[in-house]
């Protein structure tokens, strides 16, 4: 037997934690005719974003590559914030996109897409609501509490991609998790928390996403993304603070997602503001 420390053992120790099984993933989606033309799967690495768009800059990687860890060491949230969590608790993955028929101008919906596209996939597999908060924050309800439990995160790869990428806590206990507002899947009460059919769902309703949208030339409104994402998105009808770069702040009602992917904020001075980038703090409920 090959020796081992402590530390691997209790690594490898969880049963409610099995690892992916990458054989049966890649049969299951990476086929004639699909979008999603390789999977790998590497048991730790800091971030699958920076790994994949590495290889996408460096002409190592197609359209549809998708990259999952077990663990990673250094994820990375909007703002370069850090995003930790136990190996094999949650799914970890990215994948690179090329919508060569989409104007860039439009490239903004990619995470919004992807967030309706997750949520979509976790309420058909893990029979769990999960609400979108603009502009890549999917929430689930424990205990009658929003908490976060994933997000999302675009980046480009070079002049024709992005890489796309997401986290999702799925078998995260109360003890575990990173911060009080965080959730998991298996507190917002999930039917199954096995991980394999979860990325499978998610995957499938991204391939099914993406694929209307681009055959729609990128058009939210034409490709229902837009009224799916309103309709999902738990910001909306809340009183919200943006919080913008250079130190601005700003405060009122969230009342649409215009045809940019921007939030609009009506504040009590009567203007109506589309916000493009932020962090937005959730001030009361809707």
């Amino acid at each position: 037997m090959t020796p081992h420390n402590a530390s691997d053992d209790s690594r490898w120790s969880d049963l409610d934690r099995p690892p992916l099984n990458a054989a049966a993933l890649r049969r299951a989606l990476v086929r004639e005719g699909s979008l999603w033309s390789e999977l790998d799967l590497v048991q730790h690495t800091g971030s699958t974003n920076s790994d994949l768009v590495a290889r996408a800059v460096a002409g190592k990687a197609d359209e549809g590559a998708v990259l999952v860890a077990e663990e990673q060491t250094s994820g990375r949230g909007r703002l370069d914030r850090q995003w930790t969590a136990p190996a094999r608790s949650g799914l970890f993955f990215s994948v690179l996109l090329k919508p060569s028929e989409v104007p860039v101008a439009r490239w903004g919906w990619l995470p919004l897409l992807t967030g309706v596209a997750v949520a979509t996939g976790l309420s058909r597999a893990a029979g769990v609501d999960t609400a979108l908060k603009w502009p890549n924050d999917l929430l689930v309800s424990v205990g009658g509490e929003e908490r976060k439990t994933g997000g999302i995160l675009a980046e480009r790869a070079g002049d024709d991609a992005v890489v796309v990428g997401v986290g999702i806590n799925v078998s995260l206990r109360a003890e575990e998790l990173p911060v009080p507002q965080a959730g998991s899947l298996a507190l917002a009460g999930a039917v199954g928390t096995d991980r394999d059919p979860l990325l499978r769902a998610v995957l499938r309703s991204l391939e099914e996403w993406y694929g209307r949208w681009r055959a729609a030339g990128g058009d939210p409104a034409a490709s229902g993304l837009q009224e799916t994402y309103v309709a999902g998105c738990a910001t909306l009808g809340r009183v919200v603070r943006a919080e913008l770069p250079g130190d601005r702040a700003v405060v009122g009602e969230a009342v649409a997602v215009d045809g940019d992917g921007r939030l609009v904020i009506a504040t009590e001075a009567g203007v109506q503001e589309p916000v493009g980038a932020g962090d937005i703090v959730h001030l009361r409920p809707a």
